[in-house]
């Protein structure tokens, strides 16, 4: 009993005294904020049809009135 009881105590303590060993390091970088470029390309022709589309509806609405 004795011998299986000073075992266990040895078996413990090693446990004990090698968990107390270990460091842990936690390093903290600066966080990096970058611009964010963004590119919008507009489609000119659907655009100029549009106004040449208002611009004859326009026209017409002015024959109308005179």
């Amino acid at each position: 009993m004795t011998r299986s009881l000073v075992f266990i105590t040895l078996f413990i303590m090693v446990f004990v005294f090698t968990g107390c060993q270990s460091k842990h390091e936690v390093q903290l970088k600066p966080v990096e904020i970058k611009p964010i470029h963004i590119t919008i390309d507009v489609n000119i022709r659907v655009e100029k049809a549009l106004d040449d589309f208002f611009d004859d509806l326009e026209a017409a609405e002015d024959e109308i009135k005179e």
